[in-house]
């Protein structure tokens, strides 16, 4: 089942093409990687399913609903959460509180100022944490966080309001071996909760974690499928070689 699909997406700025008559689908259950070299039209496709960008034509549907003009707010409404690659948290915050606020982000801005669900919600903030390996840094400030931190902490925000699909863009970048490893295996722990469309720059990250791939050039895709047959294709080196 589709989750997610683009259909003949294009891009303009003025006479830049940025997409070019893009495909892709996400469907139940899968992991799909959104590669690329530099310039290849990435970061605008993801900005225009997220509803930062409008497309100049073709269409976007979730469960098979229009969203190709919705707000970013009417999408996040029927579950679909993004973390772009610079983190949003409050830094000035603790790592509790940013969690907090993602859990109240649905409420009513009169439950939010009385606080009613505080500690309704600690539970379900504590087991958050623990999942992403924060419960020991819940009291302090979100800011002292390593950014490997920062971006898991930015991950379990995503996750709390239970996205039916979940977008990340290049999650990984800046981190270390073990931090990128640690954020594999925190991302495959939740494949049974939501498909997830990852934009990366980390080969090797995306082989680990994803069964299937679409990969742009120019603006246009070269190649989408599963993993193994895209990853051995011709055009695929060669995008990447004409761009070393």
């Amino acid at each position: 089942m589709d989750m997610l699909k683009v259909r003949g997406v294009s891009r303009h700025f003025g006479s830049l093409v940025a997409l070019n008559n893009v495909d892709l689908e996400l469907r139940a259950g899968e992991f799909h990687g959104l590669i690329g070299p530099n310039g290849s039209g990435k970061s605008t496709l993801l900005k225009c399913l997220a509803g930062a960008l409008l497309p100049t034509s073709g269409t976007i549907t979730l469960f098979g609903h229009d969203i190709t003009s919705a707000t970013p707010f009417e999408r996040s409404r029927v579950g679909l959460s993004i973390k772009f690659q610079i983190t949003s948290i409050l830094p000035q915050l603790s790592v509790y509180d940013n969690m907090l606020l993602a859990f109240q982000a649905g409420d009513g801005m009169v439950s939010q100022m009385i606080s009613r669900t505080r500690r309704s919600l600690r539970d379900q903030i504590m087991l958050m944490l623990k999942r992403f390996r924060l419960a020991g840094r819940a009291n302090g400030l979100a800011g002292n966080l390593s950014h490997g931190q920062q971006q898991w902490l930015e991950i379990a925000m995503a996750l709390s309001r239970e996205p039916k699909v979940l977008l990340l863009d290049e999650p990984t970048a800046g981190m270390s071996p073990q931090e990128r490893r640690a954020t594999g295996e925190l991302l495959l722990e939740t494949k049974d909760e939501c498909p997830l469309l990852i934009v990366e720059h980390d080969l090797d990250f995306v082989k680990d974690i994803c069964d299937s791939l679409t990969v742009l050039d120019q603006g246009k895709v070269v190649a989408s499928g599963p993993l193994s047959e895209v990853q051995s294709d011709k055009r695929v080196r060669e995008a990447y070689l004409k761009h070393a």
